[in-house]
């Protein structure tokens, strides 16, 4: 199957690479992985008016839906760009509701207080005392140095998880790691009886919607990254000469570049029908959002030894491009959970009979 974007779908794709192409030239891209000016790249995305698309009107975006922030993701990835205040922010905002004052997309990022490395809503709960303060860590929360405000799971009655809204401002500590990855950080954050307000949105829900989009969004950064490492060996491989020729004339060469190509068009088709089942609630949503995590991110991170290969030496260097979506790629693998973790829902959804 191949997917087939809107005329409003390509129009949007054509804009935002052009904008990207503008704000986000390699050099300056570099610039800002080197110096961690990530902040400096999300509050342009923010005044130029790229970061609410996909996010419905009435939670302070401009309308669209998944398949416009998967398109999004991909774009940032294929330009290296920093991108995890975004993805946080777009993952955390639907918790929001239409009754609060959003103001994410004016520069308050907000954030999922959950692991970077599980699926969003498994990682620990806070705990919550009489007069509504937060207590707890947790660790590895992507843009969690970044966000100024966080959308906190809490063990609620029964043991039930609900949903609290806190500020960065009080009593919230976070520690950044630091990751090979320079688009994309991570801190451990520590709640030291911070204090919250109630979300007025059924926390299951929501926690089920979030990993659904959070695995689709995912995919789509490692397609963008595949593409990109492809565009990148494909043209090494016209440049560099071994006996005389290209080594782009060698069979093996072209086999490893046809593979990857391979990959990068299964893995658009497959990222922009799950966005697309995503958004439309069915029934079998959550299934395709967990195939294309597991499928595609572990193809990336294939497509991303291969690239490797293909450039030899010169792709081990800092100076060569193929680095940042080498890192990229290795880390969206393991993104909000691995291919095993995402693999198991997969099993766990279906029905399965005896052979």
């Amino acid at each position: 199957m191949r997917w087939q974007l809107s005329e409003e779908q390509d129009a949007y794709r054509e804009s935002f690479g052009a904008w990207l192409a503008d704000a986000a030239p390699r050099g300056v891209v570099r610039r800002w992985l080197d110096d961690g000016g990530a902040a400096e790249f999300a509050g342009r995305l923010v005044r130029d008016g790229w970061a609410g698309v996909g996010v419905p009107e009435a939670l302070g975006g401009q309308g669209g839906g998944l398949v416009e922030l998967a398109l999004t993701a991909e774009l940032l990835a294929g330009a290296s760009a920093p991108s995890a205040t975004w993805l946080a922010t777009v993952l955390a905002v639907p918790a929001l509701g239409s009754g609060t004052d959003v103001a994410a997309f004016e520069g308050e990022h907000a954030a999922l207080l959950s692991p970077a490395d599980a699926i969003p809503g498994a990682g620990p709960r806070l705990t919550i005392d009489g007069e509504g303060r937060l207590h707890g860590a947790v660790p590895r929360v992507l843009a969690g140095d970044l966000a100024a405000r966080f959308v906190a799971v809490v063990d609620g009655p029964g043991g039930s998880p609900c949903l609290r809204l806190v500020s960065a401002s009080a009593g919230v500590r976070a520690q950044t790691r630091r990751l090979l990855d320079r688009s994309r950080s991570v801190a451990d954050v520590v709640i030291e009886g911070a204090p919250s307000g109630p979300l007025d949105v059924d926390a299951r829900e929501f926690l089920a919607g979030c990993a659904a989009r959070a695995a689709v969004l995912v995919a789509a950064d490692s397609l963008g990254a595949m593409a990109r490492m492809l565009d990148l060996a494909v043209t090494y491989s016209k440049q560099r000469h071994q006996f005389g020729v290209p080594i782009g004339s060698f069979q093996a060469v072209k086999h490893a570049a046809a593979t990857i190509l391979v990959e990068v068009e299964a893995a658009r088709s497959a990222v922009y029908f799950a966005a697309a089942s995503v958004d439309a609630g069915g029934p079998q949503s959550a299934l395709h959002a967990a195939a294309v995590k597991a499928q595609v991110t572990a193809a990336g991170a294939r497509v991303a030894d291969s690239a490797l290969t293909l450039h030899g030496a010169i792709g081990y260097t800092w100076e060569h491009d193929l680095h940042l979506c080498y890192k990229r790629a290795k880390l969206d693998e393991y993104l909000y959970g691995g291919p095993e973790a995402w693999n198991e829902r997969i099993a766990d959804g279906l029905r399965l009979v005896p052979a």
